[in-house]
């Protein structure tokens, strides 16, 4: 495919050509319209709970249009239900898709350029088509990311950056237009500047129409009197092409081709819905064209900050060699931006929003208050814009199951898990099966959080059926939900021998199917970190019966379902009588061994440190802050190398850090935690116990590898925006 990035550039003169007929310009621009719209309307069916309809009327038309929402309907199968078929069968539809719009993209520029005239253009001509091609690269390069080939995965990161820059040329268009209109800010901190001073000069070389590079891109001139605005953008190309591996390693998706209302005193800010951003009604963005090009930018720009920006620690050191960094705060800007927009890319943007505050955001613990929120932190969760989001989305799509899934979900974070149970279980006859699955899962992990043992058990091996992630961990909380079970026979007033029997069985079936399966999916050809855990727990405890003498069941210890409660950070979704049956379930007396096996398994230390970061949770959840923290102490003190070991729970200690830097960020938001000599040491105390909780997450930043450090992980670069936002607002910010 012929370089990207040629469609930028400014090109040579050509020879004069007869200009086309007025008419003919405007009948193409009609059925290009109408193409678009026709294609937007089938790919929304998705929306609506109806993806093999949207197949089916997408499959009727042949514009790249069309053939973008094609890619849309496979993709959502393969990242919905994570299986290898269907990502290779994504792969080459959008693969497809790059290619028609392609030469659709060359086309219309060849006619812009032979029309005779000038046109008030926000975009170059062909920008729709480059728009088609950055959505198609941008989900190659996420099915290529979650592909088991680590060969994939390097051409998913190739294919991200070339979308990066696609999107970048297109925003700097969209950039020197507002500024030519005089939509732009007077502060400084809200000026439009290009992402591109952060990507060195690409270097041309003289194929220009095979090379695959790209090029460099630079801010567009302020508009002057009198001057003429180009049809095509005109970027400054180097002399050279053989730098381009070092370019690519200066590449940052930090970008500031899009604003952020300035939080400095004396400045006035500006919302992203006025003046920098028009909506969807404004005179701007009349064109269909123009909103399509306007709410997909925004959408996929949205989308590379946001979700660069969540990786955890470790994988981002990764990504670093490659020079991609994100921005939480500006990617959820653009993506409320674009959610304003009555089309698939609003309806996406809007999804991601909700996917992003209902799903990732309910694993983290250090945010902003609701005060805050209302005030304008974007860190945190706006718990009534996000209603107010998905209000508007099920009117658009009524017969959407992800938009009651995203309902049960608000309700899960609201500590209403029976309401959000009574959604999911009316919501579980989806047309799509990706969507089912979601439900399923959410539904597997509600019943967990509330203690229905036997519908979790039930829930996660209906997962099985539904979709092909991990199977080994569906098992393994299957067998988890047995064990509670057996336990509570076991330990039942009135034993009933059968019941005993018959849930100790199934728990060690269950326990003893899911190594079985273990390892056949893999992320950049390295096993799924859970799929580790769980080998590693079966591989411990069946280590302990054999030397203890006893069955595998009755090898366990700290109850395993409450390990996955606080690994899901179920604590934070539950009321006091759940949370209570977290305490009595992490009781040592819950343990079925003899005693003298009972005694040796108690102490083990990781099985120590494991129990008593869950209670942690648990107390820290029910306001017993004192008691948490003397938890964590506990295992803090314990030896770090006690914790090596092909079995051993590395997790705890890191985990047990990031506890530490909870119970700090706790007393910074709650005035009643304040241990302070006065009121004008206040200032000081806050700052205190803010760098106290940056101190703990630092450590665990650079913990050494572990097995769920990508899990620990995200809750930990969640909590960095945070304290960088606080720290920010209060003036202490350093740089």
């Amino acid at each position: 495919m012929s370089r990207l990035g040629a469609w930028f550039r400014g090109s040579a003169p050509k020879p004069a050509a007869t200009p086309s007929p007025a008419a003919s310009q405007t009948d193409l621009r009609a059925r290009e319209v109408a193409a678009m719209e026709d294609a937007m309307a089938g790919a929304s069916m998705i929306m609506n709970d109806d993806i093999d309809g949207a197949e089916e009327r997408l499959r009727k038309g042949d514009s790249s249009f069309h053939h973008l929402g094609i890619g849309v309907c496979v993709f959502m199968k393969s990242i919905l239900g994570f299986e290898k078929a269907i990502m290779v069968e994504a792969s080459n539809r959008l693969y497809d898709c790059e290619n028609a719009a392609w030469n659709e993209m060359k086309k219309a520029q060849k006619e812009a350029g032979s029309a005779t005239g000038t046109e008030d253009r926000i975009y170059p001509p062909g920008s729709e088509y480059a728009l088609v091609i950055a959505d198609a690269q941008l989900m190659s390069a996420v099915v290529g990311v979650l592909h088991e080939s680590l060969t994939e995965g390097i051409k998913g990161f190739y294919k991200l950056r070339k979308a990066y820059i696609t999107l970048d040329g297109i925003m700097q268009a969209e950039t020197a237009y507002l500024k030519k209109k005089g939509l732009h800010s007077n502060s400084s901190k809200e000026q439009i500047t290009s992402s591109s001073n952060s990507i060195s000069a690409g270097r041309g070389g003289a194929n220009d129409d095979t090379d695959d590079t790209d090029l460099e891109f630079v801010d567009a001139d302020e508009a002057h009197p009198g001057a003429q605005t180009t049809m095509n953008y005109e970027g400054h190309l180097g002399e050279k092409s053989n730098h381009l591996e070092k370019k690519l390693g200066q590449l940052s998706l930090d970008t500031d081709a899009t604003p952020r209302p300035s939080s400095e005193k004396g400045d006035t800010p500006v919302s992203l819905s006025q003046n920098l951003n028009p909506g969807p009604d404004s005179d701007i963005f009349n064109n269909p064209i123009d909103a399509f090009v306007h709410s997909g930018v925004y959408m996929c720009f949205g989308c590379l900050l946001l979700i660069i920006s969540m990786v955890p620690p470790t994988f981002s050191r990764l990504l670093s060699i490659v020079g991609f960094r994100g921005d939480r705060e500006r990617g959820v800007h653009m993506l409320w931006q674009s959610s304003r927009f009555d089309n698939i890319n609003g309806a996406v943007a809007g999804l991601m929003l909700l996917a992003y505050y209902n799903g990732l955001l309910s694993l983290a613990d250090i945010l902003p208050s609701e005060e805050d929120v209302k005030k304008g932190a974007v860190v945190g969760y706006p718990k009534d814009r996000c209603s107010e989001l998905l209000t508007q989305m099920r009117k658009r799509y009524p017969d959407g199951g992800l938009w009651r899934f995203e309902q049960a979900r608000v309700l899960g974070n609201s500590r209403d898990l029976h309401g959000a149970l009574k959604i999911l279980k009316s919501n579980t006859n989806s047309k799509m099966r990706q969507v089912s699955a979601l439900n399923n899962f959410e539904m597997a992990l509600d019943s967990m959080y509330v203690h229905h043992y036997s519908d979790m058990r039930e829930n996660f091996l209906r997962c099985i059926e539904l979709n092909d992630w991990s199977h080994a961990l569906y098992y393994y909380i299957a067998g988890c939900a047995e064990l509670e079970n057996y336990r509570n026979a076991f330990h039942a007033e009135k034993k009933d021998e059968s019941q005993i029997e018959l849930h100790k069985k199934k728990a060690d079936e269950l326990f003893k199917k899911a190594p079985t399966v273990a390892g056949k999916k893999r992320f950049l050809a390295r096993p799924l970190p859970f799929e580790q855990f769980v080998a590693r727990k079966i591989q411990k405890w069946e280590e302990r019966s054999k030397e203890l003498g006893i069955d595998l069941v009755d090898a366990v210890g700290v109850s395993p379902v409450e390990e996955m409660i606080y690994l899901w950070n179920g604590p934070k979704k539950m009321q006091t009588p759940e949370l209570e049956m977290s305490e009595k379930a992490l009781s040592w007396g819950r343990l079925t061994a003899p005693e003298e096996a009972r005694h040796k398994i108690k102490g083990e230390i990781d099985e120590q440190a494991v129990r008593d970061v869950c209670r942690a949770a648990v107390a820290r959840s029910l306001g017993q802050f004192d008691e948490a923290r003397e938890l964590l102490d506990s295992v803090l003190a314990m030896d770090k190398l006690a914790f090596k070991g092909t079995t051993k729970d590395d997790y705890a200690l890191p985990a047990a850090n990031y506890e530490m830097a909870v119970l700090a960020w706790a007393e910074v938001q709650k005035p009643g935690l304040r241990r302070m000599a006065s009121k004008a040491d206040e200032e000081d105390w806050l700052r205190e116990k803010t760098e106290e909780c940056q101190s703990w997450l630092d450590k665990v930043a650079k913990w050494e590898a572990f097995v769920l450090d990508a899990r620990i992980g995200m809750r930990v670069q969640t909590a960095m925006d945070t304290l960088r936002w606080y720290k920010r607002e209060r003036g202490w910010a350093t740089a």
